[in-house]
This record gives structure tokens, sequence and C-alpha cells, in this order.
């Protein structure tokens, strides 16, 4: 098992690495310079100059990228361009929003998406498992920016019970928090409810009722648990999409979160916040994979690594 983990974490420097790169050569081709941003429309040639030389982007994109690669395998990151603060820092400071939001988000979803899918089989083409279907199906269908507006509309504008723009505050997670877990729940449903009756129509668990094995212990031990394991398959990959999902929420509610610090350094061209922030989602997305991995033993004895 923990040598199944170190080669797992020894797998994800390639991985990381190709991302950096794709990230570094996409930000380079960019039709814009930062020392613009920077110097503003009253910066003449000199002064870009300078600034260019100062920030060392007339440096090879060789050397500018050993440069950072020499930077990030000693924790650091680099300065930003516009800010002229570590990106550690930063990231390290946008990074909470983001986590209490996909956290927030990710337990509504649990306890909502994966009662609702098991209850929708128990009660397989009953009025309930058509509404449970009908909610599945409009949560993969809306998009998340649309619902975010609306909710604002709605509850923000409209009954002015929520206040629609954003802030660390609790009450104000309440909207960003809806709107990103609307497409979670969905798929948990839907998951939960397919994996479940494929579960309940095998022959051990007909074996299990024939045996006179009270239902609900061969529903809990035998059809529920063995049901599971594409369910947190599932659940890693939505996690894993929710937390880039939230770039739009936080931009949406002005949740002051990674993802809408990301929006800003992309339209400012700044490069080593980018480049940071790409890598810090890399590696959150590649510990859930590991996360899931760990999990397939415990929740199935017969998976040995």
């Amino acid at each position: 098992m923990s040598l199944y983990i170190v080669s797992r974490i020894i797998q994800l420097i390639p991985t990381v690495l190709g991302i950096y790169v794709i990230t570094f050569l996409m930000m380079r081709v960019l039709p814009s310079d930062p020392a613009k941003f920077i110097e503003g429309d009253r910066g003449d040639a000199q002064s870009l100059a300078e600034t260019r030389a100062r920030l060392r982007l007339d440096d090879p994109l060789s050397v500018q990228f050993t440069t950072f690669l020499g930077g990030a395998l000693q924790g650091d990151l680099g300065r930003s361009f516009i800010h002229n603060r570590p990106v550690t820092t930063m990231i390290g400071e946008s990074f909470q929003p983001t986590a209490l939001l996909a956290l927030t988000a990710t337990i509504i979803a649990m306890s909502i998406g994966i009662p609702l899918g098991i209850f929708s089989a128990v009660r397989r083409n009953s009025v309930w498992d058509f509404l449970a279907r009908l909610v599945a199906l409009i949560g993969v269908s809306i998009p998340v920016f649309w619902l975010g507006i609306q909710l604002q509309i709605l509850f923000g504008v409209t009954l002015k019970w929520l206040d629609p723009t954003g802030s660390t505050k609790l009450s104000h997670l309440i909207l960003p928090s809806i709107a990103a877990c609307f497409g979670m729940l969905a798929i948990l449903t839907r998951i939960t409810r397919s994996s479940l009756l494929e579960v309940l129509n095998q022959d051990y668990i007909r074996t299990a009722h024939s045996k006179g094995l009270h239902s609900q212990r061969v529903f809990v031990r035998h059809a529920l648990q063995n049901a599971l394991l594409p369910v947190v398959t599932v659940w890693g990959a939505a996690v894993a999409s929710l937390l880039s999902g939230t770039i739009l929420v936080e931009t949406i509610f002005a949740w002051p979160g990674m993802g809408r610090l990301l929006v800003a350094a992309i339209g400012q061209r700044d490069y080593p916040l980018v480049q940071g922030i790409v890598i810090a989602y890399a590696l959150v997305y590649a510990g859930l994979n590991l996360l899931i991995d760990i999990l397939y033993p415990i929740i199935d004895p017969r998976i040995r690594y």
C-alpha cells in the first residue's frame, strides 16, 4: 500500500511538469504585454523596456522556464507582476475561501444527491423516482453561470433575502454554494441510482434474500456497499470539476477565491500568478485521484494493491 502511494506520487511529477509547460507556452503566445498593464496608457517605449527588463520578460523562453522551474522545486513560485507579492502567499490567502466554498457545496451535494439516488432506486418507476430523475436532468443541463445569475436576481435583488455579492461571511456563502453544488448533486443522484439498481439485480442479492436474511441487512451490507464504488469514483471527478467550476461561481458572486484571482491574473497577463494557480489546481486534482485510489480497498476489501 505504501509503495503504491509513493509510486503514484512519483507519477504526479511528469503530470505537473506537463501542465506547467502547457500553461507557460499558452500565456506567452497571447498577443499582449504585461508591461503595458503595469505602466498603463502613459508608458513610453523606454519605461516599457525598463519594465520588461525588470520582470525579465526579455529573457529567452528557455531561461524563463528554467528559472521558474528551479524556484518551484524550492517552493518559490515567483512574485506577481501586478501586485509585486509572492505568488505562494497570494495562493495561500485565496485558497481558504475556495476550499470553504468547495467543501460546503460538496457537503450539500452529497447530503442530498446520494440519499435521493438511493430513494429513487428503491422506489423505481414511481412518481418519486420520476421527480428525482427530473431533478438530476435539470441539474446536469443548467449552466452554472446562468443558475448563479438567476439566484442573484431572485434572492438578492427581488426578494432581498441574501446579499448577491461575495464576501467571506457565512451568510454570503449560501448562494454560491447552491450554484456550485447543483451539477454535482445531479451527477451523484444519477450514478447512485444506476449503480444501486445494477447491484440489486445481481444473483447474490437474490441468494441473500432466499437465505432468509433481513431485507434491511441485505440492502445495507450487500447492495449499498457494493454500489458505492462507482459513486466514489464519480465523486472524485465531480469534486475536481467543482473546483474548476468555482472559477465561474467566484467571478459571478465576487467570491475572493482562487478562481476569481485566476481570471484577474489572466486578464492582466500576470504570468507567475497564473502559472502558480494552475499548478495548485493540478496538485489538488491529482491529490483527489490519489485519495480515491486509497479509498477503493476500504470500500471493497477484494481490491488489493
